[in-house]
């Protein structure tokens, strides 16, 4: 199967070599490092090549790696049920760089790309409707950044006096942020056996 899969690997960087920087196998999958402006060309080929027949769009998804110039990697992730091969395409791109969007190719991913867009903050350029799906309207904040808060920007509540839903900063009692994991039992009346604290507890044995 692995020689199959870089021959396959070779065909597609040979009949586009501008939109294929790198192909490796991965976890017994065919990838390919791309540029993101050549995504949507590079996905025709793989839907209606025939040694391809990629179909079937099974995922789109992003990675954050805060710390890299092009600081996301957007990930499609296909399968050939005619081929019985999966491949996974990484194009990495900038916090302020626009991905193409596919929509023309495999409707599927609408959804995909407006929750890339919802937890990532990445845009699609030629998305006929990319508005958040999986938070509120009033949303503030990508949640899959590894920069987002874990409390958040907002908290939400009903109002009984305004008798309706209100949106307010996140306030948290210093009693809240501090947390102790030595045991989970603590300040229990019942200590279940092998949950005592020891003053070697958390000491290099």
């Amino acid at each position: 199967m692995s020689d199959k899969l870089q021959e396959l690997g070779a065909l597609i960087e040979r009949k586009h070599p501008e939109a294929v920087k790198a192909v490796h196998l991965a976890h017994g999958e065919l990838t390919l490092d791309v540029v993101s402006g050549a995504v949507p060309a590079l996905v025709r080929f793989l839907r209606d090549d025939e040694n391809c027949r990629f179909s079937t769009l099974v995922d789109i998804t992003a990675v954050d790696w805060p710390a890299r110039k092009a600081r996301f990697d957007v990930v499609y992730h296909f399968l050939s049920m005619y081929r019985n091969h999966r491949i996974r395409l990484k194009a990495a791109v900038r916090e302020d760089q626009i991905v193409p969007s596919i929509i023309d190719i495999h409707p599927a991913a609408n959804w995909f790309e407006r929750e890339v867009f919802d937890m990532f903050g990445i845009l699609f350029s030629g998305h006929p409707d990319l508005r958040r799906i999986l938070t509120d309207y009033g949303f503030r904040g990508y949640p899959l950044r590894k920069d987002f808060p874990t409390t958040g920007y907002t908290e939400v509540r009903y109002d009984e006096v305004t008798k309706r839903v209100v949106y307010e900063p996140v306030k948290l009692v210093q009693e809240y942020r501090l947390f102790d994991f030595m045991s989970p039992w603590e300040g229990a009346e019942q200590i279940l056996p092998g949950d005592e604290k020891t003053e070697s507890a958390g000491t290099d044995k």
